[in-house]
């Protein structure tokens, strides 16, 4: 019988999901949604040591979300390996609608229990917002485009610079997991990422909550 030979690796696509560094709003526990905020002064010190460890992965694509806490992030890698930074709107965090703008405990004193209870159901949305699932239903087609119209991706993985609610939704919704079982995934810290490896037609999660250096900031 004829033994074949198989290489490892030569059809693994890895995929980095990096969430923004610290923002003021961050630190002072506000809900940001699609507010375009700012890097703190440790935010950007986060995404240049996060970006020192992930241009040694050397990746092949770099997208962020159009909001600048995450496509400022995204740079700090695009200095160090040359590659442009792409921008795709579709990547933005979750539209927290009349929850935009407000502390935790604002929240929680104009919704009573709606913040818990909207962090458990993936199908809940804030009044006026998208649920996670929605969010999902418009991220997880970005992957699929760079799947099929960027071959390049076999030479080092894609990243995406996004948000930390976004990003759980759409390791999730890639991973097939119930939408019952979302809620799982617990939070990331500022600049930690996920990464993810799909051999054939499966994604399987490699790494959650990866961080270049433990952060300041309390999830």
């Amino acid at each position: 019988m004829e033994r074949r030979r198989v290489t490892a690796g030569t059809d693994v696509r890895r995929l980095i999901l990096l969430r923004h560094g610290q923002t003021e709003w961050n630190a002072d526990d506000r809900m940001q949604g699609q507010i375009d905020t700012h890097l703190t002064p440790l935010g950007r010190a986060q995404a240049v040591e996060a970006a020192r460890v992930i241009a040694m992965m050397n990746p092949s694509i770099i997208v962020s979300s159009d909001l600048l806490r995450a496509f400022d992030t995204a740079t700090q890698i695009g200095h160090l390996t040359g590659l442009e930074v792409l921008t795709d709107k579709r990547l933005r965090e979750t539209q927290l609608g009349d929850w935009q703008g407000l502390s935790h405990s604002e929240v929680d004193a104009q919704f009573p229990g709606a913040r818990l209870a909207w962090r458990a159901d993936p199908t809940m949305a804030p009044p006026g917002g998208e649920s996670r699932v929605e969010v999902a239903h418009r991220s997880v087609p970005v992957i699929e485009e760079l799947l099929a119209t960027h071959p390049e991706w076999a030479s080092g993985p894609v990243v995406c610079v996004a948000h930390g609610g976004l990003i759980a939704a759409l390791t999730a919704a890639l991973l097939n997991l119930p939408v019952p079982n979302w809620a799982v995934f617990g939070g990331l810290g500022n600049a930690s990422w996920v990464q993810l490896s799909r051999r054939g037609h499966h994604w399987r999660l490699d790494v959650w909550n990866a961080s270049a250096r433990v952060a300041s900031d309390v999830l």
